[in-house]
């Protein structure tokens, strides 16, 4: 990357024009997808299912950093972005939304123009690009980001590739970013270990939301240092859906 500055079972641009370009795909690091993507969307219009209610709770952590932003521009990264609820419903109408810019990246053509229409009506300076977002390519032209999401991607990809992903966190973040990921807790639990990755790269944990046993957790940290921008790896995960 340039010296730069985005489900679970459970779970910019610079004008508007921009934001409401999809952009292309340049490579690929997404295995075969057997599951319907569009149709598992459709469990956030339903307010009492699990996924809206992990929605309501990314949007406060996302609505709480713009919030807490300092004056400036306010750079965006979501990652396996899907219909951009979480992004979109946290900066619509508030009064950071002008400072944002920054990529949503999806892989679904059809969720990628659901999400270019979201963005559209929140922020200006979010755009949303059709692509692979485990390949690092497809967003080298970032800057660092002071808000990183990593939604619905650590319970469809592997152990190892979750560790690679949180490794390469300092490389795409500002220092005082916040991270915020997602994760089920069905046994294997995973999220002890994603804690202690997380720590261990040099963030703070902020939040930490799981209600219900078994079911998702939603993590928030802060980066205390910021990486080398220029060691991230190409490839940070491949995205399955046959892990549950």
């Amino acid at each position: 990357m340039t010296d730069r500055h985005p489900g679970e079972g459970e779970e910019g641009a610079r004008s508007s024009a921009l934001a409401s370009e999809v952009g292309t795909q340049t490579g690929t690091s997404v295995s075969p997808m057997t599951r319907d993507w569009q149709e598992w969307h459709r469990a956030y219009d339903d307010p009492t299912s699990s996924l809206s209610q992990r929605l309501r709770v990314v949007t406060a952590m996302v609505r709480t950093h713009l919030d807490e932003a300092p004056a400036g521009p306010i750079r965006v990264l979501s990652l396996c972005a899907g219909e951009g609820r979480d992004i979109a419903d946290a900066s619509r109408g508030h009064h950071r939304a002008g400072d944002l810019s920054g990529l949503l990246l999806e892989h679904d053509p059809a969720l990628a123009e659901r999400a270019t229409a979201n963005v559209r009506s929140a922020a200006d300076g979010l755009q949303v690009r059709r692509t692979d977002a485990g390949n690092t390519e497809n967003f080298c032209d970032m800057e660092p980001v002071d808000l990183l999401l990593l939604v619905g991607i650590f319970g469809n990809i592997s152990d190892d590739d979750v560790r690679e992903t949180i490794t390469a966190v300092p490389a795409m973040c500002r220092s005082g970013a916040t991270i915020l990921w997602t994760r089920h807790r069905r046994e294997p639990d995973l999220t002890p270990l994603i804690r202690e990755w997380f720590d261990a790269v040099g963030c703070r944990s902020r939040a930490f939301v799981s209600e219900v046993p078994g079911r998702f957790t939603v993590g928030a940290e802060i980066l205390a240092t910021p990486g080398d921008a220029s060691v991230i790896p190409p490839v940070l995960f491949t995205f399955r859906d046959d892990l549950w």
